[in-house]
């Protein structure tokens, strides 16, 4: 059974059809009722459970029909719209991983009004602020809700590799007034893989036994493993300005810490980045190069420890980073236009 028939299945074909004006239906798909007001979806489960499917599926009969998983009962609901209809402004306690299974699905995040299409996803933090367009094509959507617990297991599992590593350790787990989302786009053949996976992940929220938490997790990591190699994300240029200054003070930290025998392969090997991508960030923000850059903290720890230790010049240059005496000599003269024996006695008899 693909991804597409288990959804409409469990939306539609549930012999506990739940009346259009029942609590758990308005929760699942609330219509817009207020410009103004912002509604805080809390999660649904109990606080045991770290995971839920929220399964749309929208019919040319203008009817949504939709499901949660796990839910005991086990329930259907469905409901009339008018195209263009969309849900009330909200944020949610947990994190939001939609995957649009068929069709497309608009959504306004932040005010932007953002088309996806089949096979995207879309990663939204807790707390950011969005609303759903019910459209007049069909269309199947998968909502995961992710809670913070779990997210951050996965990503200190470092199961996600390359650039979305790095943001969502950066971003999602750290910096929490960002507010922010990713949109996904599957590159080629990646999409077969993606799908098995979240498959195997609706029957377990489904089957819901005693080991369903333990194989949701894994497949939930296989999936942030997939996105991670498989799919390109994109940021807005607000938040890509945003990320840019945070990645640049969690790498020049990492660069102050491991200032001695630091470079820039190590760099690439930490942060995930190609090589001229360093370059460029510390030229943007520093107005130096990578090499400028290293020198110059070098130069800095090298007049600090003159300044304040008795340690010999030698000494003073492995520990900054320099094996070469002769070589540090030249390039600590070159900026103080002083020798290192003299800049340090200078602070002592100036």
């Amino acid at each position: 059974m693909t991804l597409k028939e288990l959804c409409r299945q469990i939306s539609c074909l549930d012999p506990h059809m739940l009346p259009e004006d029942d609590p758990i239906g308005l929760r699942i798909m609330c219509p817009e009722y207020s410009l103004h007001f912002e509604e805080k979806k809390t999660y649904p489960l109990s606080k045991e459970a770290h995971l839920f499917a929220l399964c749309w599926s929208i019919s040319r009969e203008h009817r949504l029909f939709a499901t949660i998983k796990p839910s005991e009962p086990s329930f259907s609901y469905s409901c009339s719209f008018h195209p263009g209809d969309r849900t009330q402004l909200h944020t949610h306690e947990y994190l939001e991983l939609a995957y649009i299974v068929s069709g497309h699905f608009r959504q306004c995040i932040l005010g932007k009004n953002i088309v996806f299409e089949e096979g995207d996803l879309c990663l939204i933090d807790k707390n950011c602020l969005h609303q759903d367009y019910l459209e007049a094509e069909p269309a199947t959507i998968l909502f995961l809700g992710i809670s913070n617990e779990i997210f951050e297991e996965i990503m200190n599992s470092h199961v996600a590799a390359g650039r979305i590593q790095t943001f969502l350790q950066s971003a999602l787990l750290k910096q929490k007034n960002l507010l922010q989302y990713l949109h996904f786009k599957p590159a080629a053949a990646s999409k077969a893989p993606l799908e098995d996976c979240l498959t195997s992940l609706l029957k377990e929220l489904i089957l819901h036994d005693e080991a369903s938490d333990r194989i949701c997790r894994g497949l939930l990591m296989r999936v942030f493993r997939i996105l991670s190699t498989d799919y390109d994300f994109s940021l807005s240029k607000e938040l890509r300005k945003e990320m840019n200054w945070l990645l640049y003070e969690e790498i020049t930290g990492y660069i102050r810490a491991n200032l001695p025998d630091i470079t820039i392969q190590q760099l690439c090997r930490r942060f995930h980045f190609q090589e001229d991508y360093y370059n460029r960030l510390l030229k943007q923000k520093t107005g130096m190069t990578y090499t400028e850059y290293i020198q110059n903290l070098r130069l800095e720890e090298a007049e600090r420890l003159l300044r304040q230790t008795d340690y010999s010049i030698e000494q003073i240059a492995n520990l900054v980073g320099y094996q070469n005496k002769g070589y540090f000599y030249r390039i600590f003269t070159r900026r103080y236009q002083m020798t290192p024996a003299r800049f340090r006695k200078m602070q002592v008899h100036p």
